[in-house]
């Protein structure tokens, strides 16, 4: 029986516990102090070992080196983006499978991203680090506004600031006070945002989808709105192109098995890269790929972690269906969707405040019209908007 320890230090990855229990392994779980009595599917879970929201990688080893000592483990899972790094760290030093910490960063942070993202040969918005005033103006005097001040280690909009002209640049950089070397500039680049969803096993890419947001999500975060995304058909071309993309992408980045959550940007330029990571997919997007493919992005890399380097590992059927879902803030803690009975919902969103459904139907022109009817509906029935958070909420 396998022994896996999984870490998750925000309410996430539950489908992934489950399946792991499922398939006969011990199923460790490192979280945050502060998680330790939320809603995990404790049926599934052998221990729970906590650590402090703001711990020392020292601390972290020696909680961890608790579990090593009772438990033979297997397998180390990172199930957020906040916690690659930490697994990375932790595969380093108890001599576990899986990549390590020069790994984890082309995931995590996003200034390396960039780099590594460009010597695999593809577009990326013109960018720099932030460390020096003079390489900063230079760069500023070349590269036309506007331009985006990201925290490199951040994940969806968590944190950014548009800048729209030259004088806001130095004020931008000054408000981010000692995090500034923590951050990188770059430029805006429009267009629709696109992302794709992956499964990679041995090095290769053997299962991706590629959909396209409604608007941006840095838009929804920063904005309010409706967040909107779908599948684009196979045979559309900005899927071919998305999905080409992605895989010199990974292979550039050598994951050599897991799953993988990658946004661009679509213009007429053809794709930019936007960014990558090492998990699945935020807001229902694996509920959306599930009803679109019928693979569960949670189950399957359940299934990889637990056939490791050397077992047996093959993709179930694959569905060829559209699917997209509609999701917002709502005003009411329970909205009512009952006067949404279209055949085509697959899944109404159970989480309080929220307003959400996702669509399936062979027809892709059905999908995009029940979308765009859904947007315009819940803005009158549900929307509500609050500002986005500076971090990210547990």
């Amino acid at each position: 029986m396998a022994t896996i320890l999984c870490i998750a230090t925000y309410l996430k990855g539950e489908a992934f516990l489950e399946d792991c229990h499922r398939q006969g392994a011990n199923v460790l779980l490192l979280t945050s102090d502060t998680l330790v009595n939320a809603a995990w599917p404790r049926d599934a879970i052998r221990e729970i070992k906590s650590i402090p929201r703001i711990a020392t990688d020292a601390d972290i080893r020696r909680a961890v080196a608790d579990l090593f000592r009772r438990y033979h483990v297997d397998r180390i899972a990172a199930l957020d983006d906040f916690d690659v790094e930490l697994g990375a760290m932790l595969r380093e030093y108890f001599q576990m499978p899986g990549f390590g910490r020069t790994v984890a960063s082309r995931f995590r942070d996003k200034l390396t991203m960039r780099r590594q993202a460009k010597r695999a040969g593809l577009r990326v918005p013109e960018f720099s680090a932030v460390f020096n005033d003079h390489e900063v103006r230079e760069w500023a005097g070349r590269v036309p506004a506007p331009w985006v001040l990201k925290p490199r280690s951040s994940a969806a909009a968590t944190g950014i600031r548009k800048i729209a002209t030259p004088e806001g640049l130095m004020p931008a950089l000054d408000a981010a006070g000692d995090e500034r070397p923590a951050c990188l500039i770059e430029q805006f680049v429009s267009g629709d945002v696109a992302h794709v969803d992956s499964i990679v096993r041995h090095g290769k890419v053997v299962f991706a989808v590629a959909s396209k947001y409604g608007r941006p999500p840095m838009q929804i975060a920063h904005d309010g709105g409706v967040f909107v995304t779908r599948r684009l058909a196979s045979t559309d071309p900005r899927a071919s192109a998305l999905l080409e993309a992605n895989d010199r992408l990974l292979r550039g980045f050598e994951l050599q098995n897991g799953v993988s959550h990658t946004e661009f940007i679509l213009s007429e330029g053809g794709v930019t890269f936007l960014e990558t990571s090492a998990r699945v997919g935020g807001a229902y997007i694996v509920d959306v790929v599930e009803a679109a493919t019928g693979v569960n992005l949670w189950r399957e890399w359940a299934r990889l972690e637990l056939a490791g380097e050397d077992g047996a590992y093959d993709l179930p059927p694959v569905a060829d269906t559209a699917a997209g879902i509609a999701l917002c803030l709502a005003r009411q803690e329970r909205p009512d969707l009952s006067g949404y009975d279209d055949v085509e919902i697959v899944k109404r969103i159970p989480k309080a405040h929220h307003a959400g459904l996702i669509v399936r139907s062979p027809d892709y022109a059905r999908v995009e019209s029940l979308l765009d009817s859904y947007t315009q509906r819940f803005a009158a029935d549900f929307l509500a908007t609050m500002p986005a958070p500076e971090r990210p909420v547990e």
